[in-house]
């Protein structure tokens, strides 16, 4: 049974300002004065019984053209703090309400230092300011952009903004603004024997798995520092949010972690449908567990494959490619798309399964158990990998939970952790599966947590494919994926929800509501905020490679340079995932 009401009295009883507000996810939702937040989060983190110690996300909301806000404080903007208790399986919401266009905010820089990136962004997105950051500039955008795009003045799309025009003197500002400056980072350029080489590793370079920059302070090979230079790869996916309806936005979301498909979609439609209070029939549940399964095999195959490559091994990647290839014929025949199907709907999924989609899939459990034994023998008992990777970029239980580390990253440190199981969703419970674990946190062991997944999701598919439940591929709620086709040539009332869903969209109740899953690379989630539209207000993605890239120059540091392509590889991150 949950403690949150106790915890909330304490802490209204301790700051008194608090106050409590109810959500749609059910999550523990106070307010809190600008004054007192630091004090209640320092409270939450160090002291409070089964602490939450990880600050999972940072955001903002600009609330000024908001309509429906019952039960809350008058605001132009709010900052949103989520904090997650593993200690508890528990999470909860902080808010605080600010005033004036361009407010500020203490930081919390101090109390988690991953609030450093996430603060940055909220600056860099909204336009208010941390007071006490240490480096408060942007992170997404370039440091040129004019003005705070998640804003509501802000245009939403490039048509808004006027023809773009490139003069040489915008030109050679742009160019200087690109300038990598070590003052600027607090980095020392000269030593004790001589300065300091500061190296710039990307944007493009293959290492860097898309276009992705750093700059690295090197004495001679050896790493000191590492500045990762993240943002090219942002494209307002959150922005986009405010302008799409609740159903248009699915294929957006494929987008994020381009190599997780469905899995993408999954997070977004279980938040719309715990906003919207939808039910799912039980095959759908058992369908999307499947495909999402499928996907995290197809993303791991291309980590696997890539990662080898970093180290030096060039015909893994050939093989496990021609393996996700297989996948994605499947996948196809299944969804009709391949690496972007953007197939999950809100309510369902877009059409029942084929006939023989469960043939395509015996054959293909019956086939990647053995080439991944293979695997095992050409990679992960090669004396070399072993060398580039064991006792690289390690990291503890304490450190990952302390910068928001999920996934296989958290599970590598022996922390037996999976939202799938201790948080279980679309009927993850009624499924057998491990939790594969490792114990030394580093590169090596962050390979064989996620090897041992792929062999976990083969069973879960084929406990799929054994058990799948009859019954409707979508909810017959009236806010869902259009109606069954027959059921609109019998009434009238269906027809008129077939044609306003298809024409403007449901209208979904307003609220907010927040979701969580366990996807290919950590938790992804979406946090909904709906102002009774048919368009979201707010839409936040929480995306895991975000925390973990920030987490790079702590494990980087005193590592050599080749070191840092075997920890990048190890990471599995996605720059699209980052950057949003």
């Amino acid at each position: 049974m949950s403690d949150s009401p106790l915890l909330i009295e304490e802490l209204q009883g301790k700051f008194g300002t608090v106050s409590a507000q109810a959500t749609a996810d059910g999550v523990p939702l106070l307010w809190a004065s600008k004054d007192t937040i630091c004090d209640v989060l320092r409270y939450l983190k160090t002291e409070v019984d089964k602490p939450y110690r990880t600050l999972y996300d940072l955001t903002a909301i600009d609330e000024r053209v908001r309509t429906n806000r019952q039960d809350q404080p008058d605001s132009d903007f709010t900052i949103v703090y989520h904090l997650l208790s593993y200690e508890r399986n528990e999470d909860i919401r902080l808010k605080v309400a600010l005033q004036d266009e361009y407010p500020s905010i203490p930081t919390v820089t101090d109390i988690w230092p991953s609030a450093n990136w996430y603060e940055r962004e909220v600056w860099d997105m909204f336009g208010v300011t941390f007071e006490g950051h240490p480096h408060l500039r942007r992170i997404l955008m370039p440091p040129t952009w004019e003005g705070h795009p998640l804003r509501k003045e802000h245009p939403a799309r490039a048509t808004e903004m006027g023809e773009f025009e490139l003069p040489d003197e915008k030109q050679d500002l742009e160019q200087e603004a690109l300038q990598f400056r070590p003052e600027d980072w607090g980095m020392d350029p000269q030593g004790e024997n001589g300065d300091f080489m500061f190296l710039n590793l990307g944007p493009q370079h293959p290492g860097t798995h898309g276009v992705l920059r750093f700059a690295l302070q090197l004495d001679g090979e050896e790493i000191l520092d590492v500045v990762p230079d993240i943002g090219y790869h942002h494209r307002g996916a959150e922005k986009m949010g405010e302008r799409q309806s609740w159903h248009t936005f699915i294929p957006y979301t494929d987008r994020i972690d381009y190599l997780g498909g469905v899995m993408n979609n999954l997070a977004y439609v279980l938040a719309v449908e715990k906003l919207a209070g939808i039910e799912v029939p039980e095959r759908v549940k058992v369908v999307r567990i499947m495909m999402s399964e499928i996907f995290r095999i197809a993303s791991h195959l291309v980590w696997y494959g890539t990662f080898a490559q970093d180290i030096g091994a060039l015909s893994p990647v050939f093989y496990m490619f021609n393996d996700r290839e297989r996948i994605f014929e499947i996948v196809e025949a299944i969804c009709g798309g391949r690496m972007h199907p953007s197939w999950f709907r809100i309510g369902g999924v877009a059409q029942d399964l084929p006939n023989g989609w469960d043939n395509l899939i015996r054959e293909y459990l019956d086939y990647l158990p053995r080439r991944l034994d293979e695997y095992d023998k050409m990679v992960m008992r090669n004396r070399i990998f072993k060398k580039r990777t064991q006792g690289v970029g390690a990291y503890t239980v304490d450190e990952a939970i302390e910068w928001g580390v999920t996934g296989p990253g958290l599970r590598a440190c022996g922390f037996e952790w999976d939202f799938r199981k201790k948080r279980p969703y679309s009927g993850y419970d009624q499924f057998e599966f491990d939790i594969p674990t490792a114990q030394a946190g580093d590169c090596y062991d962050r390979a064989v947590v996620r090897i041992e997944e792929i062999r976990q999701s083969l069973r879960i598919i084929e406990q799929c494919m054994n058990n799948m439940p009859s019954g409707p591929y979508k909810s017959d709620h009236p806010l869902t994926t259009p109606p069954l086709k027959e059921h609109t040539m019998e009434d009238i009332e269906t027809l008129i929800n077939h044609f306003l869903n298809v024409s403007w969209g449901p209208v979904i109740p307003a609220g907010e509501a927040f979701f969580g899953i366990e996807a290919t690379k950590g938790n992804n989630g979406y946090y909904l905020i709906s102002d009774g539209s048919t368009i979201p207000y707010r839409v936040r993605i929480r995306a895991p490679s975000f925390p973990h890239m920030q987490m790079l120059p702590l494990i980087s540091r005193r590592a050599m340079v080749p070191d840092l392509l075997a920890i990048l590889g190890a990471m599995d991150f996605v720059l699209a995932d980052i950057d949003r």
